[in-house]
This record gives C-alpha cells, structure tokens and sequence, in this order.
C-alpha cells in the first residue's frame, strides 16, 4: 500500500473511485526541456543570412507553414528559437527553414504581415485578418463605432484608434471616459432621463455635465483632447508611392497605396505597374508605415 504522501489521485465516477490520469502538460513540459533538435534544422540556421528578412518553418504534413517571423538578423533569430523550451513543440514538426531576404527592417515587417494573412501558419497569434476592423468617428460632437467595410479609413476624417471589433471600441472609449472623469451619456455608453444626473457623478468619476457642473462644451473639448493620442492619419499622398530600402547587397522599393502594401520590386517601373493595383486600408500596414512615413524617415518615391 502506498504511503500517505505517495497516495493515487482519485475521482469519483458513478459511485467508483478510478484514479486520475497523469497531467498531460507535465509530460509535454519534460518533452521540450530535454528535447533535442535535428541536425537537419542546426545546418538549415547555419546557412542562413545575417541580414534582414523573412523566415518560416515548414511542417512535415504537405509542407505547411507552421510559423512566419521576421528580424534584422535572420540566424541571430533562428538560433534564438533554438534556445527557447516553449518552442520545442513547433521545432518537432518542422521539416525546414525557408527565407526571403529584404533590403530593410520596413520591407521584413510587410512581408511578415502580408504572408501571415495570406498562409495563416499554425503558430502565429497576431497578425491575422480582420474583417470587422473599426474605429470611432466623431459625428455630431458623438462618438460613434464605424466600420472598415462601410468607411474607407485611409481618407476619412476624425477617426480614432483601431479596433478588432465594436465591444473593444465602445471598451477603448469607456476607457478614455473613467480616465478624463468624461460623462457616458453624452458619449452615447449610457441612457439618461432627461434632467437626470448619472451615477458616476455622484461618486466623482463624472465631472458632472450631466448636472450642470460642467458646460457641454467644455465636455465636449476634454473628449477631443482625449482621442487625439488616437488619432488614425490619412494618406497623405494623392495615390501609391514607392518606399525606398538598402543594404550593401539588395535595393528593395516597397509599393504602397492607402496605406496597404501592394509588394517589393527594385525598379521605378516595376513599380509604377504594381501602383495600378487596387488598394484598400490594412491596419497592419498602417502601424507599420504611419510612423516612418509621416516623419520621412524613410526614402519615398513618388510613382
């Protein structure tokens, strides 16, 4: 008989005691602590870049992608995969490394984006399609949840933040409301009587506009300010333009429209046919892009 702290794990099942089975996470864990990685993988990181890039691992099954990424320094990256337990799991199933150089860090993070969107690999997280992309517009000095399929949102003004759905932009400005003690009414999160001050005011997380503390205008100008930390730019080009990248080997220029990226080629004409591609707005290709391209820190084209 079993000592007391050597005792089975039971459960109860229809009146029977029946031991637990073993923690699957347990055994998974010791898996990848002591696994060990294939030769095959060691000399696929071996002879891979040390420049800019995108990388994926294959699975055994149809060759399938299981994992996208990308890095300034493709083996730098790869070997720190290797190093990691949590990724032994992927590294079991991978046949081989694949890779696509790029001139630049820009031309890495929209090849990434582009490919995890059009191949869906297993391991990848974030960086999927979104079809029910929104954001707040103002309308009326209100509020409201608009949505990508309705609006394009590279040309439409007074648009705040990027959302994956209407809860997480309703969530976004309930948020921004508790932080700036804003009134939900007027921002259409609550209904009130007329005449009837919220709750919130009366535990001083509203202002109180809502009683009168407070003028409606004033209101309404805490909320501007407020959402202007997410304000979403428009393009600021009449059509495409191609962003120029180089390192010593590679000259890439990455064509883009509306803020969606259309593709990397390495001559103007190249990518003046590329720039006739219908494009519309790609939230990754916006957080990709608003930041070099509004402060020019990166060569444009014009096409």
């Amino acid at each position: 008989m079993p000592a007391h702290g050597d005792a089975p794990r039971l459960h109860r099942i229809t009146g029977l005691l029946m031991p637990l089975p073993r923690r699957r996470r347990r055994e998974e864990f010791e898996a990848e602590r002591f696994y060990e990685y294939p030769q095959h993988l060691r000399e696929a990181i071996e002879h891979a870049p040390t420049g800019a890039g995108v990388y994926t691992f294959h699975g055994r099954a149809g060759d399938l992608p299981l994992y996208i990424g990308k890095s300034v320094n493709i083996r730098a990256r790869l070997l720190s995969h290797l190093r990691t337990p949590d990724e032994a799991r992927m590294l079991r199933q991978t046949e081989r490394i694949s890779h696509i150089r790029t001139a630049g860090e820009i031309g890495a993070l929209l090849l990434e984006a582009q490919m995890i969107k059009a191949q869906q690999p297993l391991f990848n997280q974030k960086l999927r399609r979104n079809k029910q992309l929104c954001s707040l517009q103002m309308t009326g000095g209100v509020p409201e949840v608009v949505y990508s399929k309705d609006l394009d949102f590279a040309s439409a003004p007074e648009l705040y933040g990027l959302f994956a759905s209407r809860h997480a932009a309703l969530e976004a400005l309930r948020s921004i409301a508790d932080q700036h003690k804003l009134c939900y009414a007027p921002l259409g999160l609550e209904k009130l009587p007329p005449g009837k001050a919220c709750f919130r005011a009366a535990i001083r997380q509203c202002a109180g506009v809502c009683r009168g503390d407070e003028t409606p205008q004033a209101h309404r100008e805490r909320l501007f300010t407020s959402l202007l930390a997410l304000s979403v730019a428009c393009w600021p080009f009449t059509g495409a333009v191609g962003l120029v990248e180089r390192d010593a080997h590679l000259t890439q220029i990455h064509v883009v429209n509306h803020w969606c990226y259309l593709g990397s080629v390495a001559t103007r004409e190249q990518a003046r046919q590329l720039s006739t591609v219908a494009a519309g707005f790609d939230a990754d290709g916006y957080k990709i892009l608003c930041r070099p391209v509004l402060s020019q820190s990166v060569e444009i084209m014009p096409l």
